[in-house]
């Protein structure tokens, strides 16, 4: 029982690495398609810490939802993005980088101080009770019903918008 203990911490920490690196990636990227591939490895990794910790149904809907959306970023962004040649014509500086470094480092340490270190953790079954397919699946249905649907049409509209911005765009440089 040892040995399964062992590679479930690898595992734990291996998917905590997966996560913090797919950010880094996303963050620091100078190409979109790269920002969007960090952006998918940590949403993957976010997937298995929910798998990790014995919620599959969540890990599905990360990755059906978030994973899923991130080929829509990727659509918008091709249409939207800039070419290599735009990136290397504006030739981006980092004069203000110490101070944008300090404001994270800040705001990292206000959240730190607020949230997590005041925050007593329980498990997800403690809280709830009852947290089955079944259970999340009539919740969704019956109680959240307008919720859900509300959020669908705000995300159909985001993404119309942003297909008539991007023609439009096109359209108006070719002109």
């Amino acid at each position: 029982m040892i040995v399964f203990e062992y590679i479930a911490e690898v595992l734990f920490y291996a998917l905590v690495c997966l996560t913090f690196t797919g950010g880094i990636v996303a963050v620091r990227a100078k190409m979109l398609m790269h920002a969007v591939l960090g952006l998918a490895a940590t949403l993957f990794g976010v997937a298995g810490l929910y798998f990790h910790l014995g919620s599959p149904f969540m890990a599905m809907m990360q990755i059906l939802i978030y994973v899923g959306a991130v080929c829509i970023i990727i659509v918008i962004g091709v249409m939207l993005g800039n070419t290599p040649d735009q990136l290397a014509a504006k030739n981006m500086t980092g004069r203000n980088l110490p101070l944008a470094l300090l404001a994270c480092l800040t705001a990292f340490i206000a959240l730190f101080v607020a949230t997590i270190s005041r925050t007593e953790f329980t498990a997800a079954t403690e809280k709830v009770g009852d947290m089955s397919i079944e259970f999340v699946g009539e919740n969704l249905l019956l109680q959240y019903c307008l919720a859900f649907e509300l959020i669908s049409v705000v995300l159909l509209t985001a993404i119309l918008g942003a297909i008539i911005l991007a023609r439009g765009g096109r359209e108006g440089k070719t002109s």
